[in-house]
């Protein structure tokens, strides 16, 4: 059971998708096909080389 968070562009609501089971990716509110991936709200440090 793979569950991600997306992010509608229409409405804006977050809502959690199980890909291995939904047939079509689609906002769960609106209905909108453009769903967006949150970025992580805490920044990744990389040491320069």
């Amino acid at each position: 059971m793979v569950e991600a968070v997306y992010r509608c562009a229409k409405c804006g609501k977050e809502f959690k998708l199980d890909l291995e089971t939904v047939r079509e990716v689609r906002c769960s509110y609106c209905g909108s096909k453009i769903l967006y991936k949150p970025r992580p709200k805490v920044a990744r440090r990389v040491k320069a080389i």
